[in-house]
């Protein structure tokens, strides 16, 4: 019978609030300026990944392995821009900080799956880059258009799957401590902090995806590079080794673009007491520089896009000359 009554209390106490206050960028003094910063982010980033995925699908040329990674890594960027800044953006706008509790679940979904989705792909252009330079006779067979789907499509299910699991054991958390989130947006660990009820199970979640989203990740791409260093050192000529590493000159700059941020804000957390704000700004501008510049990084250093550009130029070229002659 008191067991019974415990539970009747449990459920009576259980509380969900109707609305979450984001407090965000509260603190921070001339937040204005870098509003205006991630409104530019913002335009670099949509453009240039909508610029990315309509020349992949353009050019037939491009439908090969490589750009399939590619083609979805910018998907990626471009889900994760408009799941993070357009909310900001309304923030600051509007001086709207509320978010209704199924959005802000909404928003922490979107926000978490689109950049840990980044992270995977990174892995999977990786793994081509390695079988590329490893074992060049053996790419094709190794590596074709069916096998890099299938490799991307999994990544992607893996991560629906934990993301949302993750997200889902939010709502049997009593919230009942405040309302207040202590972050940019919809983040996982403000949220479960708050909550009056056992969030062990949360707390294990969300160390988790960052083990297997952000630490893991980072690891396969190191050990892959590894691998392409050994390769390389057997190629005989100084030519031939840069024209190898050439190769992979793009994908580590995106990588190092998307990981060091992070890495570098979690090990000073370590080891420092670092200011909320900074902390806030630093995480923020880890998820909002990489895709706004991973489309530049590809586009400047990728030959076949480069191509694309010019080809589109000389053809508006000479059909104004036609205009004109007419």
């Amino acid at each position: 019978m008191s067991n019974l009554n415990s539970n009747l209390l449990q459920n009576m106490s259980f509380v969900r609030p109707e609305y979450f206050y984001i407090s965000g960028f509260s603190g921070i003094p001339f937040t204005k300026y870098y509003f205006i910063f991630l409104f530019f982010t913002y335009i670099i980033a949509v453009f240039g990944n909508s610029f990315v995925i309509f020349i992949i699908l353009t050019d037939r040329s491009l439908h090969i392995p490589k750009y399939i990674g590619i083609f979805w890594l910018a998907l990626a960027d471009f889900g994760e821009t408009n799941a993070l800044i357009p909310n900001l953006m309304k923030t600051f706008l509007f001086d709207s900080q509320y978010i209704s509790y199924e959005a802000c679940l909404a928003n922490m979904f979107f926000v978490f799956f689109f950049s840990n989705v980044q992270a995977l792909t990174l892995v999977v252009l990786a793994y081509d880059r390695f079988i590329a330079i490893c074992l060049p006779l053996r790419y094709h067979a190794i590596v074709n258009n069916s096998i890099m789907s299938v490799a991307l499509f999994i990544s992607w299910s893996f991560c629906t799957a934990l993301v949302g699991t993750t997200v889902a054991l939010i709502t049997r958390l009593s919230l009942c401590k405040s309302n207040v989130v202590k972050s940019y947006f919809c983040d996982h660990g403000p949220i479960y902090t708050i909550a009056c009820n056992d969030n062990t199970i949360n707390s294990v979640m969300g160390k988790l995806c960052t083990v297997l989203f952000l630490y893991a990740p980072l690891i396969a791409i190191v050990v892959s590079y590894l691998g392409i260093l050994l390769a390389l050192c057997r190629i005989t000529t100084w030519a031939g080794r840069l024209k190898a590493l050439k190769t992979c000159v793009s994908h580590l700059l995106v990588v190092g673009v998307f990981f060091l941020p992070s890495i570098s804000t979690n090990i000073a957390t370590l080891f420092f007491t670092i200011h909320p704000n900074a902390r806030i700004i630093n995480t923020s501008l880890s998820l909002a520089i990489p895709p706004m510049l991973n489309p530049i990084i590809y586009v400047l250093n990728t030959k076949e896009f480069k191509d694309f550009i010019l080809k589109m130029l000389k053809k508006r070229a000479g059909s104004r000359a036609r205009v004109l002659a007419k």
